[in-house]
């Protein structure tokens, strides 16, 4: 890979480089008008889109849902799909559009706050026509501003310390030149120092050797717009993170049909276009996720884009020419890939091929009616896999959004479903840590419509589950908010999946590829195979003093296997209700409740 000319070539844990003095063109922008300002942030869209799975392998635990950087680009993304020409005609509209499709296309907590940067930049740009230098420093310190304001608990060391250190770099280089190439050039390098710092401000990073995963994609932002400044093109190759210009080349690999094949470990990574009318995204979306991993399905009845890795990149194929006209159809063999040489800290997905992937029509069918008039407050909620969807619907969710650990809904998709709900009054249940602020951004715009929404905050389907129960339909939505809030409190979760890069947390040394436990959120156990880690959780669970367990099994385990364990425990916890339910979620083996 060519070394890249830019303000820094900084990797997970590099050195950073001197930031340039001047722009490789040599000329001074001293200001730039709404179509140009609309240009840098499409730039700084493709500059993240090439560097995001580099954030998402910056995820310091070592479970299969580092999307930071996933939920980082369809933010952007959406951000920048929501410019269009007639707002080019000031930087302000530019900003406001932006700001307005970050919020609504927002996912996870990197994607909200960065939409809440982009929301205080255009409020900062509000009626300007042309932006200048100064105009740009002020705008980042109100991102920044804003972004702090719109976090309950700000944590040093995230998006947000990189963020405010990047505005306060840009003020000061305002002072000393009005020239946006030097301050953006001041700016690019702050935030790649404060990346740099983050571990030295959150314990959990420097554990685990890396840095913060949303603060690099907003590096990566800061840093396609001064590429885009300087001339520099966004689709070259980007150096090896850490790598130094002196660094010696690497031996030519032997050419194809002269070398050793590799065998078949990580598959392919396939992606693809389908046109056509009454396209149902929400079933396409099951079953992409039914037959592979990484899935990422979006857009709307007539476009659908498709990405995931399979095996046989045939299968996704051949299902998306049975639905339409398939397009920008690419496939990459991720075993053939360079892995030795792809930036300081990306991880590629451990195998997971070994066993069949589940069959979509093994999935029993969810019903899609119309909901009548309800007795007491909607409720939402956001659950992965078919299976896991019935529970929720079946103790009382009017509305399942498809969603969770590798699938975060949109701020919009978490509206649209409000919008479902014929009542005014909704309760909203996230599920995950990483959608609860994307569920309080949409409580916000539905009470611009006139909607009462309560979010209660559970971090996991058990922590969901529990909260149903404790919902009473004939209470008020207050009261009902309450209760539900405070039954999540007893709720323990355990979830068995497998590690994706080596780790090691408080003496617990994993490898990629070993079998993991999480016992709310904290690596726990790891094990020979999955029966063994989930028995360990029961265990640091306290799981023979509680009354119930139950395990949700997912499409890495066969319901035999299930079975099976469920008899184990049964002889170690003879006293325990034991119930075994088919969740459907991909990745993780077992999500596991215990009360």
């Amino acid at each position: 890979m060519a070394v890249i000319n830019s303000p820094t070539a900084r990797g997970a844990t590099g050195e950073a480089q001197p930031a340039p003095s001047s722009p490789q063109t040599g000329e001074a922008v001293i200001a730039v008008d709404g179509v140009r300002f609309r240009d840098l942030l499409n730039s700084s869209l493709t500059w993240l889109e090439r560097h995001h799975e580099i954030v998402n392998a910056l995820n310091v635990f070592p479970v299969p849902d580092g999307d930071t950087g996933t939920n980082m680009l369809l933010t952007m993304k959406s951000a920048c799909a929501e410019i269009t020409a007639d707002h080019t005609h000031s930087v302000g509209a530019v900003a406001h559009a932006a700001a307005h499709g970050a919020l609504m296309g927002a996912r996870g907590n990197s994607g909200v706050i960065l939409s809440q940067i982009l929301r205080g930049m255009a409020r900062s740009l509000n009626d300007q026509t042309n932006l200048t230098g100064p105009m740009l420093a002020a705008a980042l310190s109100e991102g920044s501003r804003i972004a702090y304001k719109g976090v309950n608990r700000p944590v040093e060391g995230t998006i947000l310390t990189v963020a405010r250190e990047a505005a306060v770099a840009a003020e000061n280089a305002a002072v000393l030149d009005t020239d946006l190439v030097f301050i953006m050039s001041r700016t690019v390098h702050a935030a790649d120092e404060a990346v740099a710092n983050t571990p030295k401000l959150l314990p959990v990073l420097a554990q685990a050797g890396k840095v913060d995963s949303g603060g690099k994609g907003f590096f990566f932002i800061l840093e396609g717009i001064y590429r885009a400044l300087t001339g520099e093109t966004s689709t070259a190759e980007a150096a090896p993170a850490g790598a130094a210009a002196t660094e010696p080349i690497a031996p030519p690999r032997p050419s194809k049909g002269k070398r050793e094949l590799p065998p078949l470990v990580y598959g392919f990574d396939v992606q693809f276009l389908v046109e056509g009318p009454n396209l149902d995204v929400a079933a396409i979306r099951e079953h992409i996720t039914a037959i592979g991993d990484c899935p990422l399905v979006e857009g709307d009845e007539t476009l659908v884009k498709v990405h995931v890795h399979v095996p046989n990149p045939g299968v996704p194929l051949a299902y998306a020419i049975s639905l339409g006209f398939v397009t920008d159809v690419v496939v990459e063999n991720m075993d053939d890939m360079h892995i030795p040489d792809m930036p300081a800290g990306f991880d590629p997905v451990p195998p997971r091929f070994d066993q069949a992937p589940a069959s979509p029509e093994s999935q029993p069918a969810l019903p899609i009616e119309p909901i009548g008039p309800i007795e007491g407050p909607g409720v939402v909620a956001v659950a992965p896999g078919a299976g896991l969807a019935q529970v929720f619907r079946s103790l009382g969710t009017h509305v399942v959004i498809s969603g969770g650990q590798t699938m975060n809904p949109s701020t919009q998709d978490l509206l649209e479903a409000m919008r479902k709900i014929p009542s005014n009054e909704t309760i909203v249940l996230p599920n995950n840590g990483n959608i609860l602020m994307a569920a309080q951004q949409a409580q916000l715009l539905a009470a611009d419509e006139g909607r009462t929404v309560r979010v209660v905050p559970s971090k996991s389907i058990p922590q969901g589950i529990g909260a149903l129960l404790a919902l009473n339909p004939h209470a008020d939505l207050e009261h009902n908010a309450g209760a539900m809030t405070a039954a999540i409190r007893n709720v323990q979760t355990g979830e068995v999946t497998i590690a994706v890069h080596d780790a090691n947390f408080d003496g617990i040394q994993v490898r990629a590829g070993d079998v993991i436990g999480l016992l709310n959120d904290t690596l726990t156990a790891t094990g020979a195979d999955a029966p063994a880690v989930a028995e360990t959780l029961l265990q640091q669970m306290h799981a023979a003093d509680l009354e119930v367990i139950t395990l949700y099994f997912g499409q890495p385990v066969t319901a035999a296997d299930a079975k099976q364990l469920q008899q184990t425990l049964r002889k170690s916890y003879p006293d325990q209700e034991i119930d075994v339910i088919d969740g459907g979620q991909p990745l993780y083996h077992y999500i596991i409740s215990a009360e």
